[in-house]
C-alpha cells in the first residue's frame, strides 16, 4: 500500500512538473526579446536564459526541495532594459554587474538572521494580501492573453471581440479545463494547455513564428561579461533599486505560494544564489516565478516541479522553434484557474480593522494594476504603519516594517528620479 501511496506521489509531482514548464515556457521566447532592447544579442538571450533559468531551478531544487520555478522575472527585465540600460544610461554590461551586486546584497540579507527577521515581521494580513494580489495579476495576464480584455486610450482597458479565433478557442479552453479541475482529473491544468493549443490549430489559428533563433556560439559574448563601473553615480541607483526588487519581490512571491513555511528560508535563499548567477551568465535577474502556482495547485509539494522544468528547459533548447508553436494563450485558462484559486486569501484579510485592511488592499490592488509586484507591495508596506502610526497603533508595528517601509519609500523617490 505504501509503494502504491509512494508512486502516486511521484506521478503527481513530475506532473506538477510538466505543467509548471508549459506554463513558463514563454519566457523562451519573451525574456530574450526584451534582452535585445538592452543591447544583448538575440541569440545571446536565448541561452543566457535557459542557462539561468536551469541553474535556478535546479539549485531550488537540491538545495531548497520546493515547489518554486526559478525564471528571468517579467516586470524585472523590462526594469533591467527600459530604466536601468535606456533611461539611466548604464551599458548592458553595467547593467549585469548591477544584477550581480544586488544578487549579493540579497543573498546576504537571506543567508543572515535578517532574512528570517524580516520574514516574521511582516504582518499576516500583508501576506495574504501580496497572496491574493499575485493572483489577480495571474488572472489579469490570463485575460489579456485570452484576448478578452484589450488597451483602449480612453478606459485603459475593455472588453476584447468575442467574435475572433483566439477568444472564442480560450472559453472553450477554460470551460475544459475548469471541469477537469474540478473533478480533481491528475494533470488537468497540463491538459487545458494541450487542448487549447489542440483547438487552436484544428480552426487554422496558427500562432505567428517569432520564435527567436537559438545560438549556442553567442553565449560567450554575454557569458562572465559584467563591467564593474563601482564609481559611477547611477551604478549604485541601478543597485539599490534592483537589491529592492529582488529582496522583496521574491519574499512576497514565496510567502505567497509556500504552503509549508518551513520550506521558506531555503528556497529564498536558493533565491538568492540564483540572482547572483544570474548576472554572470548574462541576464536580469531570476525570481520566484508566480507560474510556480500552477505546478502547486497540481499537487506540487517538494523539488520535483523545479527539477523537471530545470531538466525541460535544458533539453527545450534545440527545440525551441516546436515550443514556440504553443500559442501563447494556451496557457491562458491555467493562469485565470489559478488566480482565482490565489485570490482566496482574501477571506483571511481582517477588513473589519482598517488599519490592517487598506495596506492589504492597497496591496491587492497594486499588484495588478502596476503590472508589479515590487510596486504594490510599496503600497502596501508604506500605508502599513502610516495608519498604524494614524490609529495610535504604532507600536503594534515590528520595527523591521518600519525600516522596509523607508526602503521603499527611498526606491521610490530613486526610481522617479531616474525618470
Amino acid at each position: 500500500m505504501a509503494d502504491s501511496s509512494d508512486a502516486v506521489e511521484w506521478k503527481r509531482e513530475w506532473m506538477a512538473g510538466l505543467t509548471s514548464f508549459f506554463t513558463a515556457a514563454y519566457i523562451l521566447v519573451v525574456h530574450p526579446m526584451i534582452l535585445r532592447d538592452a543591447g544583448i544579442p538575440l541569440g545571446a538571450g536565448v541561452a543566457a536564459t535557459v542557462a539561468a533559468t536551469a541553474f535556478g531551478c535546479l539549485w531550488m531544487a537540491f538545495g531548497a526541495r520546493a515547489p518554486v520555478l526559478l525564471i528571468p522575472g517579467m516586470g524585472v527585465n523590462a526594469f533591467f532594459s527600459y530604466t536601468l540600460i535606456q533611461s539611466l544610461g548604464l551599458s548592458w554590461q553595467e547593467g549585469l554587474a548591477a544584477v550581480t551586486v544586488s544578487g549579493i546584497l540579497f543573498w546576504m540579507a537571506a543567508a543572515t538572521r535578517l532574512g528570517s527577521r524580516l520574514f516574521q515581521a511582516v504582518p499576516a494580513s500583508l501576506k495574504h494580501g501580496v497572496t491574493a494580489g499575485i493572483g489577480l495579476f495571474l488572472a489579469f495576464i490570463g485575460l489579456q492573453k485570452a484576448q478578452w480584455i484589450q488597451t483602449d486610450e480612453n478606459t485603459m482597458v475593455a472588453l476584447g471581440d468575442f467574435g475572433q479565433p483566439v477568444p472564442l478557442v480560450t472559453v472553450t479552453g477554460l470551460l475544459i479545463t475548469l471541469l477537469l479541475y474540478s473533478r480533481k482529473v491528475p494533470g488537468s491544468l497540463l491538459w487545458g494547455i494541450l487542448v487549447t493549443t489542440l483547438l487552436t490549430y484544428g480552426i487554422g489559428g496558427m500562432p505567428d513564428a517569432n520564435t527567436p533563433s537559438p545560438r549556442l556560439m553567442e553565449f560567450g559574448t554575454v557569458l562572465f561579461s559584467a563591467k564593474w563601473n563601482l564609481f559611477h553615480y547611477p551604478f549604485w541607483v541601478a543597485v539599490f533599486s534592483l537589491t529592492m526588487i529582488v529582496v522583496f519581490e521574491n519574499m512576497g512571491l514565496l510567502q505567497g505560494m509556500l504552503s509549508d513555511p518551513k520550506q521558506f528560508p531555503k528556497a529564498y535563499r536558493a533565491t538568492a544564489v540564483s540572482t547572483v548567477a544570474s548576472g554572470f551568465l548574462g541576464t536580469s535577474p531570476t525570481v520566484a516565478a508566480a507560474e510556480s502556482a500552477s505546478g502547486i495547485a497540481e499537487g506540487g509539494r517538494t523539488g520535483i516541479p523545479p527539477l523537471v522544468t530545470g531538466l525541460l528547459f535544458l533539453l527545450a533548447f534545440p527545440a525551441l522553434p516546436l515550443l514556440g508553436k504553443i500559442p501563447d494563450h494556451a496557457v491562458a485558462p491555467v493562469l485565470i484557474v489559478i488566480g482565482a484559486l490565489m485570490v482566496q486569501s482574501v477571506q483571511h484579510i481582517p477588513f473589519s480593522d482598517f488599519s490592517e485592511g487598506f495596506p492589504a488592499f492597497f496591496i491587492l490592488a497594486g499588484i495588478p494594476l502596476t503590472s508589479s509586484i515590487a510596486d504594490g507591495l510599496a503600497f502596501g508596506f508604506i500605508t502599513y504603519p502610516l495608519l498604524k502610526t494614524a490609529a495610535g497603533k504604532w507600536r503594534q508595528v515590528p520595527v523591521p516594517v518600519y525600516l522596509i517601509a523607508g526602503l521603499f519609500l527611498a526606491n521610490l523617490i530613486a526610481v522617479s528620479m531616474i525618470h
